[in-house]
């Protein structure tokens, strides 16, 4: 009998178990089971606790097994369809700081917890619970501000948003190197944006809304402080700015701050609170924020694929460091993408899915460096179908641009910072001229749109006096004085167009109706002055200005102006005096840079002049005006000469008069150039 080898019997039992194996007949070995404390835990913790803990901005904690099994399903749902963690940004489309959405494992091991009944497990296998810190995320903060009151938000209706106005107890120029914002109100406020105004406009509205804050639109006013973003989302705290990097909070601005409220049944109170945090460091380099965007968004009912386009070619070397996409409801997919100037691109950002309840801004990890000629360009496709769950309007309705969430909006915002100070100018200055005439379409829908509303005619005017248009300011401000007879600000508003426009009479008497509306209103004082200066009524002129800073004291243009009448008086100590307060209170206000630094230059009264300090503040004059004003240029010759650096001053004449100045101009400058050549200062008379 032939003996059979172990091995073989070995190998033959091994096929037979892999043969069963593959035909069903046997069972594979059980799985363990997915657990809370082994596998989801880890997963909660690192992804979703920076939001969901107690006291977080998430309106429930996912610490616990207790916290996380009635809500099973929800998450399961959730994390299944990416809508948890709020992170929209399509990988491999741009490397952003704290991109963390799931993997792939992790939502496989959610679901199957879920699935096998959602359990505990061992407590043993937990982790450390992460400890969140409690109170202000970013230490304490150098001011902090708050509503006196609470808007108490109704408890039904859609969504909707409303503006605060902060008004900044600061006194001197400030930098500031963060800010945190906290709700008030977890529960109903969805996101925020934040802008500075420096102007009292934002505040107007807010005092003629009875109650705290006020319904409406951002003005043009309100703008993101030296190009940097300022926004809050639940989780989203923004670090502290590097060194050199901080932006200027100028005395007499204001924070303004439109929340995106959405009511959650029963009435709640709101008082959202914001903390600064303040650097003694001034800011080395200044961003630049750019906005692509279309106004004339018009989309049909049941339209599934309607597109827009915007486009803007960089005029100097960038480098990109953060993007923020703004849409509605009815967004679907968002692109932005730098196209450089040999054909080649580069992604900015891509969102497949876009949705209106998680704005980010992104930042990259890495700025992107791209050279002058790249064009950026933006392309937003939008469903207004009855398909797009996310449609607030069913059935679907014809949707035009408009500020409300109703309306529809596509922008996407780019923060930039340019080599040096002068390409940020002219960055700026081609970023402003093609924002404001987009702004300008804007308005000009939503007034054809909705004539009877007053806040859209100032809005427009304002636009329109900003770009020099009186003709059309006029039109808006006039009709908006036609539905509010009985406001100070559209009187006011009036007058400034028509003192533009050279009709003098005709604005005195509305800044007359604004002081008798509100007699506390001191830019109206101001600006009548300015009316009777010009017409040349000059004490009385002088009574209104002065009455304008004894109700405002940090108001600069009132400085500026008694000091124009002293310096025209001859009384020059008076007027150094003035431009020094208003140069104080507004560092970048160039009538009186210019004005104190030609009067500390070349007064004669010796005693009245400072060299060191001409040269500073013409300097800076020089840089306000792009070095594009012979007068300025004139100004900084004479300021180098005062302090004994007469090549200087030549080479600055020289500037001037390349520039090509009117004749009287040119012929002032080359006696003062002589001068310089012979190294004598120029002295006024």
């Amino acid at each position: 009998m032939k003996t059979i080898r172990s091995s073989t019997i070995a190998f033959a039992v091994a096929a037979c178990a892999t043969i069963a194996s593959i035909a069903g007949l046997t069972e594979a070995a059980p799985q363990p089971a997915v657990t809370f404390s082994k596998d989801i835990a880890p997963v909660l913790f690192n992804r979703c606790g920076r939001c969901h803990h107690p006291n977080g901005p998430a309106p429930f904690s996912l610490l616990t097994y207790s916290d996380a099994r009635p809500r099973a399903t929800l998450i399961a749902l959730a994390t299944k369809k990416r809508d948890m963690p709020p992170w929209k940004a399509e990988p491999g489309y741009g490397e952003f700081a704290g991109q963390q959405p799931l993997t792939g494992a992790e939502i496989d091991v959610i679901q199957d917890w879920v699935a096998q009944g959602a359990l505990e497990g061992n407590r043993r296998d937990l982790p450390p619970i992460p400890k969140f810190a409690e109170g202000w995320q970013l230490g304490t903060p150098d001011l902090v501000v708050s509503q006196n009151e609470p808007y108490m938000l109704r408890p039904d209706g859609p969504d909707f948003s409303r503006v605060f106005v902060f008004p900044l107890p600061t006194t001197t120029l400030r930098y500031v190197k963060g800010v945190e914002f906290r709700s008030g109100n977890a529960n109903v406020v969805h996101h925020a944006n934040i802008r500075v105004d420096r102007t009292p406009a934002s505040r107007q509205l807010d005092d003629q809304d009875p109650a705290p804050g006020y319904q409406g639109v951002l003005l043009h006013s309100a703008v993101y402080p030296d190009g940097h973003f300022l926004g809050w989302t639940p989780g989203q705290v923004s670090p502290l700015l590097p060194k050199g990097l901080a932006w200027r909070l100028n005395p007499g601005t204001d924070l303004v701050v439109e929340m995106h409220l959405v009511p959650d049944g029963k009435v709640e109170a709101v008082r959202p609170t914001i903390g600064l945090y303040f650097t003694d460091d001034p800011p080395g380099r200044t961003p630049e924020m750019l906005r692509l965007g279309v106004q004339s968004i018009d989309i049909a009912a049941g339209e599934k694929a309607y597109t827009i386009r915007d486009s803007f070619t960089l005029p100097v070397d960038v480098e990109v460091h953060a993007v923020q996409p703004h849409a509605h409801y009815r967004a679907r997919e968002i692109r932005g993408i730098a196209t450089l100037p040999d054909g080649s691109t580069k992604p900015l950002i891509y969102i497949k899915d876009w949705d209106f309840h998680w704005q980010h801004v992104y930042r990259y990890v890495t700025p992107l460096v791209l050279p002058k000629g790249t064009m950026l360009s933006m392309q937003y496709t939008y469903d207004n179908s009855v398909e797009n769950r996310r449609n607030p309007q069913q059935p679907p309705q014809r949707v035009q641009w408009g500020q409300r969430t109703t309306d529809e909006m596509g922008d996407l915002w780019i923060q930039m910072i340019t080599r040096d100070d002068h390409d940020r100018r002219v960055l700026s200055a081609a970023a402003q001229s093609k924002q404001m005439l987009e702004d300008a379409v804007g308005f000009e829908i939503m007034t054809r749109r909705d004539p009877s509303n007053a806040q859209l005619h100032d809005d427009a005017g304002l636009l329109y006096q900003a770009l020099g248009r009186t003709q059309q300011a006029a039109i808006h401000f006039e009709a908006s004085l036609k539905l509010k007879p009985d406001s100070a600000a559209a009187h006011f508003n009036v007058g400034t167009v028509l003192t533009l426009m050279g009709r003098l009479d005709e604005a005195l008497v509305r800044y007359r109706e604004a002081l008798a509306i509100r007699p506390d209103y001191a830019q109206a004082e101001n600006n009548l002055g300015n009316v009777l200066l010009l017409q040349g009524n000059t004490e009385e002129a002088l009574q209104h200005m002065r009455t304008a800073l004894r109700l405002d004291p940090a108001n600069a243009e009132a400085h500026y102006n008694i000091g124009s009448v002293a310096r025209s008086q001859s009384d020059l100590a008076e007027a150094i005096g003035q431009f020094r307060q208003a140069v104080a209170l507004r560092p970048d206000f160039t009538p009186a840079v210019v004005g104190l630094a030609w009067l500390l230059a070349t007064a004669p009264d010796a005693s009245l002049r400072e060299p060191s300090e001409a040269v500073r503040f013409a300097e800076h004059a020089v840089d306000l005006t792009e070095r594009r004003e012979p007068g300025v240029l004139d100004i900084l010759g004479a300021a180098y000469a005062a302090a004994g650096q007469f090549d200087r001053a030549v080479s600055a004449s020289q500037a001037a008069l390349d520039l090509k100045p009117a004749d009287l101009l040119a012929a002032a400058i080359k006696r003062r150039q002589a001068l310089y050549m012979q190294r004598q200062a120029f002295v006024g008379q």
